[in-house]
């Protein structure tokens, strides 16, 4: 993890030990899958993170917020962190996760395997009318996300364009493999925990509505 809370390594660490415990798991393990496609056209759940760190080598997590959550028991006042990771390849494959423990190294390793878990297929491409390119650089069409209160819109951009967001969104459509967008938020965005999930509803519907 850098200075700015942000742990950008790759995650295909202590995979050596791996044992599977699921048929999916063991299908990767023994190269019956040899990709993550394969997971979802078959109609898998992942339910192991090794799976994704298996099939996506050159994944990347990223910490996108680390809050205290602060509640008051019997015994006193208990304190524990609540950590929001997005974690994608940065070539069409995205995921958000959450999670609480009593240190914060503990809540991004949870919220990091969480991400992995709801890792999906991202649809790239160059919607834009003033590139019209056909490479794989941004979305292919408005896509429009919500959570909770906070409602995101991801409008393809021309190459050479960057990304138009603010700086957490930005790194999340990074991840995603999106370089070139503009976006447009509204609502409460400072709640990072609805403002992600936006996000990933977002990029969830370059499929689900294309």
């Amino acid at each position: 993890m850098d200075s700015s809370g942000r742990d950008s390594g790759k995650e295909g660490e202590g995979l050596e030990n791996w044992r599977p415990r699921t048929k999916v798991g063991m299908y990767v393990a023994s190269k019956q899958i040899t990709t993550l496609e394969e997971v979802f056209e078959q109609g898998y759940r992942l339910r192991e993170p090794e799976i994704v760190k298996t099939l996506l080598p050159d994944l990347k997590s990223e910490v996108v917020h680390v809050g205290v959550v602060q509640k008051q028991t019997d015994a006193g006042e208990l304190t524990r962190f609540s950590a929001i990771v997005a974690c994608g390849n940065s070539d069409g494959w995205f995921g958000i996760g959450r999670g609480k423990a009593a240190q914060m190294r503990l809540a991004i390793d949870k919220a990091t395997r969480d991400a992995m878990l709801n890792v999906i297929p991202i649809k790239l491409g160059c919607g834009s009318w003033e590139c019209r390119c056909n490479m794989r650089h941004s979305v292919p069409f408005k896509v429009v996300g919500k959570g909770g209160s906070v409602k995101v819109e991801v409008i393809p951009g021309p190459r050479g364009l960057g990304l138009v967001a603010g700086t957490n969104i930005a790194m999340m459509l990074r991840l995603a493999g999106i370089r070139d967008a503009w976006t447009r938020s509204f609502g409460s965005t400072s709640t990072m925990s609805s403002t992600a999930l936006a996000v990933y509803n977002a990029l969830r519907n370059t499929y689900s509505v294309g």
